[in-house]
C-alpha cells in the first residue's frame, strides 16, 4: 500500500532583490518575516512591481516597520489604491523582536531588507542584520570579484 502523506513543496518565488545591500554592508544575519500588506499592493507584487532599493527597517514601540520600500499601482486597480512609499508593518515574534531590538540598539547595526517572496502563497521578507562597509572595503569586493572572474576565464580557456 502507498502511503497517502502530501509532501509539501516549499518553492520560493523572489519577486525582488536587494543586490545593492551585499555592497553596501557587511551581512551578519538574516530572519524571514511576513508583511502587513493591502489587497492593492499584493497585487502589485504579484505583477513585480517593488522595489527594495534604499529601502531598510526601523524599531518603533515594540514594533518593526518596513520603510521606503516603493510598490507600484495596481494596473487594473478601481476606487481603492494605496500609497506606494508607506511603512509596513513586519511579522515576527515577539522574542525575535527582542533579539533584533537589543543588536540594533547596543551594536548600531541597520535591518535591510535582502529579499521580497513569496512562501506558500503568503509574501515574506527576509531581514538582515547589517553592518555598513566601508569605501576601502567596497573597492577590496570589487578587486577580488574581478580576480575570479580572470581565474576563471583563463581556466575555461586552458581547458580547450
Amino acid at each position: 500500500m502507498s502511503s497517502t502523506n502530501k509532501t509539501e513543496k516549499t518553492t520560493n518565488k523572489v519577486v525582488a532583490d536587494n543586490r545593492k545591500a551585499f555592497h553596501d554592508y557587511h551581512v551578519l544575519d538574516s530572519w524571514e518575516a511576513g508583511v502587513a500588506l493591502l489587497g492593492t499592493e499584493v497585487k502589485a507584487i504579484r505583477e513585480g512591481r517593488v522595489n527594495l532599493r534604499d529601502s531598510y527597517a526601523k524599531l518603533e514601540k515594540g514594533e518593526i516597520w518596513l520603510m521606503n520600500v516603493h510598490i507600484s499601482p495596481y494596473s487594473h486597480t478601481g476606487y481603492a489604491g494605496h500609497e506606494e512609499r508607506r511603512q509596513r508593518k513586519l511579522l515576527l515574534h515577539r522574542e525575535e523582536i527582542r533579539k533584533l531590538t537589543g543588536r540594533v540598539v547596543e551594536r548600531g547595526l541597520t535591518l535591510v531588507p535582502l529579499q521580497m517572496y513569496f512562501k506558500g502563497g503568503r509574501i515574506k521578507v527576509a531581514l538582515a542584520l547589517v553592518k555598513g562597509k566601508q569605501a576601502h572595503d567596497k573597492r577590496e569586493a570589487i578587486r577580488k570579484r574581478e580576480v575570479d572572474r580572470e581565474t576563471r576565464a583563463a581556466v575555461k580557456e586552458r581547458q580547450r
